[in-house]
């Protein structure tokens, strides 16, 4: 059988977008760009493995973003894109074979579709050269100091788009003779190498996230496409105070005159919320899963607990949306430490913070966390899975 690869550049900087990461290692719902672009392929019948192009600095982005995904060492890349298309097809020239084919997709351009990449495969058993491209639609205006200068005849253009397919070892020999020629896209230097180019009709959806205004948009298209499973859980946990000096509440330490009982750390709201996601699962309870009479869990940090939860979800597919703790005492006061409380949380669960809630009651002195015995904790979880 003939052998195809997807090689995805995913080595530049990013600049244009801002932020404290380049946009490829940006969060779109709850795993990163990259992530979502690297799946796409993975899961494709039609291609063989997947390889990332990456810059050398970025080797810890690289690793939290396909973090579960089966991929081989990533490729250095180099000063520029085509630099970087040349040396990720150097590393899948050294392969026992070589692949037969190369689909070269942009690592920002995390919403293609089976079909578009099922398309230009399909037409590499015909041409030496296929790319997505949508046929342009709006006026074309040329301009020279911010002032019209004339229309662009637009009939016969295109606007290209990844991914962009070759078989791989004229692509590979284009690239070598090449090097250097700064071109635009991979079919500007198969055009220029004499290659034969087709076009395949992609779709609107396969944007290319540039800025924020693009993320938002993905994020919107994402949204509109979600599964329709959703589920939602609750969880309810109590935990005595014993004497101490500070307590452990939703991944927070917080200053105390005592600390919560249990075998693990006792962050009674952490333990709440991973039996909420497992209730959503209708998988059993934390104790099934972690039980207390193991001694490897005396002491344990409960974010170990919620990422199982959460992992359990994203092996079905899903995504967690939205999370809603309620921590039950007299003392100590919640509000100073909310905010940490939201942010440890969002980062366990893998999501945005502004889908993470914590709000803090009294009992009026009623019961037993009125008389500070300890404190009690509700959660809610909701989440989304693929529709079975």
């Amino acid at each position: 059988m003939t052998s195809c690869v997807a090689l995805i550049v995913a080595a530049g900087s990013g600049e244009r977008f801002g932020g404290d990461r380049p946009k490829q290692y940006q969060d779109l719902g709850s795993r990163a760009v990259l992530h979502h672009t690297v799946g796409a392929f993975l899961r494709h019948p039609g291609v063989d493995a997947v390889q990332v192009v990456i810059q050398p600095g970025h080797r810890e982005l690289y690793d939290a973003a396909v973090a579960g995904l089966d991929l081989p060492e990533p490729v250095a890349g180099g000063a520029t894109r085509q630099e970087s298309v040349r040396l990720g097809l150097e590393r899948l020239a050294a392969r026992d074979p070589a692949p037969a084919f190369v689909l070269i997709h942009d690592a920002a351009r995390p919403l293609v579709g089976e079909a578009t990449i099922r398309a230009v495969r399909d037409r590499l058993d015909e041409v030496p050269a296929a790319i997505a491209a949508v046929p342009v639609t709006d006026t074309l205006k040329r301009a020279t100091g911010g002032l019209v200068s004339g229309t662009v005849e637009r009939a016969g253009l295109w606007r290209a788009q990844t991914p962009q397919g070759f078989r791989f070892q004229e692509i590979l020999r284009a690239h070598r003779e090449l090097a250097g020629a700064e071109l635009t896209d991979d079919a500007a230097l198969a055009e220029r190498a004499g290659l034969e180019v087709a076009l395949v009709e992609g779709n609107a959806d396969n944007l290319k996230v540039t800025n924020r205004d693009d993320m938002a948009q993905a994020a919107m298209l994402m949204n509109a496409s979600l599964p329709p499973d959703v589920r939602t859980g609750m969880g309810y946990d109590v935990h005595r105070f014993s004497p101490g000096d500070h307590v452990v509440l939703c991944g927070v330490e917080v200053p105390h005159e005592a600390r919560l009982e249990g075998h693990s750390d006792a962050d009674v709201g952490l333990h709440a919320l991973t039996d909420a996601i497992l209730g959503a699962l209708a998988a059993g309870d934390i104790g099934s899963h972690f039980p207390p009479s193991d001694p490897q869990w005396r002491g344990a940090d409960s974010g170990l607990f919620l990422r199982h939860a959460v992992g359990m979800v994203r092996a079905r597919g899903g995504m967690i949306a939205h999370a809603d703790v309620t921590l039950i005492c007299e003392r100590p006061k919640i509000g100073p430490h909310r905010e940490a409380m939201v942010a440890r949380m969002a980062e366990l669960l893998g999501i945005a913070p502004d889908r993470v809630s914590v709000k803090a009651t009294t009992t009026e002195r009623l019961g037993f966390t009125g008389r500070g015995e300890g404190i009690a904790a509700q959660a809610v979880a909701t989440i989304r899975l693929p529709a079975t």
